[in-house]
């Protein structure tokens, strides 16, 4: 009973995390960035391929130039992506127009954003560095709080009103007039605020007091080996741990793996050791969730009927790191009996990974961010070359290895119970046929 009751808690408190609209925001906001990160990914891996010859290629035909500017206007401009695409989930969240919200907190991130002299002397602009991983942390705040004070302000109906019969594009343009300009001037009292201090604007206050900290935190070998177990328990559990993992750990992943990229891109030493969610893909969840990898194989080589059929249909999603005809099929979730194998193996896999970056034999991930269902092996190679492509061959077999005895005494009591099945069936014929 009081197990049951812990649980019921335990799925209660998850609940409210995956229900949570501010949560919720920024996981989606940033899962509409990913088209953006990719692209940017793909032209940097392009541009950075470390073959002399091709190198020499691209610099002889000027494509060099040209794959550079894909990333500049992804990577680079990052925070201005997810300023919009968080507000615009927040406001849908709340029932309002989320493109009217999301170009308001453009503006308001915009607003707050340090502009300086261009290469003429004469001419101001606005400098990327804050719109890219720099300036994360402060569109993700601005994203949340100006949709917020979007959605109060309408609520309020302190806006203008059109007549009846007014194209719907028109009322929307004139009733977000209003809004506008309240938290236009509320951004502008902020930039006058801060330009007081020493830190001279928001994003030099934020990176410096919130964005650095939380980053070197969530980097670290601590917040890793937790986060694995937490996710792993979570799982046991029937609650799905990565999601509520990843939607508190979103902001602080999505910068780590941004720095790394962006690092990447610009040819200089790779800052982080375990960039986010990339990290996590490439070893943690190797094969999906509880890095399931292994016991795919294992079903391969069944005795019983019904593990060696659903070993067929799921090992090639494992591969692509898709594993819920496993987690659920199996099941893996809420089986005691592969709690040990699903918590272990995760935990092994991450606790080798940090210690072989550390020490240099694996390299650090570039931030690159394959997209779901590539193949294991090849996001690797991806990230990191051919070690990490090796490494995750290794990963394969400790995850066969740990769960392969827990799995068979599972499919010895599977295999009896089809040969007892059998032979009752067999003699119920014999009773009818005498």
């Amino acid at each position: 009973m009081d197990k049951q009751n812990f649980r019921m808690k335990i799925q209660k408190f998850s609940g409210k995390i995956q229900s949570n609209k501010f949560l919720g925001s920024i996981s989606n906001g940033l899962m509409l960035t990913m088209s953006v990160l990719i692209i940017g990914s793909i032209f940097t891996l392009l541009d950075s391929i470390n073959i002399t010859a091709y190198q020499e290629f691209l610099q002889s035909t000027g494509l060099k130039s040209i794959l550079s500017i894909p990333p500049s206007v992804t990577v680079s401009l990052i925070s201005l992506y997810a300023v919009a695409t968080i507000s615009y989930s927040l406001a849908g969240k709340y029932n309002k127009d989320g493109l009217t919200a999301a170009l308001i907190s453009m503006m308001s991130f915009l607003l707050l954003t340090p502009m300086g002299l261009m290469e003429d002397g004469m001419s101001t602009g606005i400098g990327t560095r804050w719109l890219g991983a720099p300036g994360f942390f402060v569109a993700v705040i601005i994203a949340l709080l100006v949709s917020r004070l979007y959605v109060l302000i309408v609520d309020k109906e302190i806006y203008i009103k059109m007549p009846k019969g007014v194209p719907p594009t028109v009322e929307k343009s004139f009733a977000s007039i209003v809004p506008g300009i309240i938290i236009a001037t509320i951004m502008l009292a902020l930039r006058g605020i801060f330009q007081t201090t020493d830190y001279g604007n928001v994003h030099s206050f934020i990176y410096s007091i919130l964005q650095v900290p939380l980053t070197n935190l969530g980097g670290s070998w601590w917040a890793f080996l937790a986060t694995t177990l937490i996710g792993s328990l979570l799982w046991g559990i029937g609650i799905h741990g990565t999601m509520i993992v990843y939607s508190v750990m979103a902001p602080i992943w999505t910068t780590l793996r941004l720095e790394n990229l962006s690092a990447y891109q610009a040819g200089l030493e790779l800052p982080h050791l375990a960039p986010g969610g990339v990290f996590q893909a490439t070893y943690i969840t190797i094969g999906g969730s509880g890095a399931t990898i292994g016991l795919a194989i294992a079903m391969l080589y069944a005795t019983s009927k019904r593990y060696k059929t659903l070993g067929k249909l799921a090992i090639l999603p494992s591969f692509l790191g898709i594993n819920e005809p496993i987690m659920f099929g199996f099941p893996v979730v809420l089986n005691p009996r592969l709690l040990i194998p699903l918590i272990a193996v995760p935990f092994i896999n991450v606790s080798l990974a940090l210690g072989l970056t550390a020490v240099g034999i694996l390299p650090r991930l570039a931030g690159i961010g394959s997209p779901l269902g590539t193949p294991m092996f090849i996001n690797g190679f991806i990230e990191g070359g051919w070690r990490v492509a090796v490494f995750q061959v290794i990963l394969v077999l400790i995850s066969f290895a740990i769960y392969y005895p827990f799995f068979k005494k599972i499919d010895v009591e599977a295999y009896n119970e089809e040969i007892n099945a059998e032979n009752a069936k067999e003699s119920e014929n014999v009773i009818l046929e005498n």
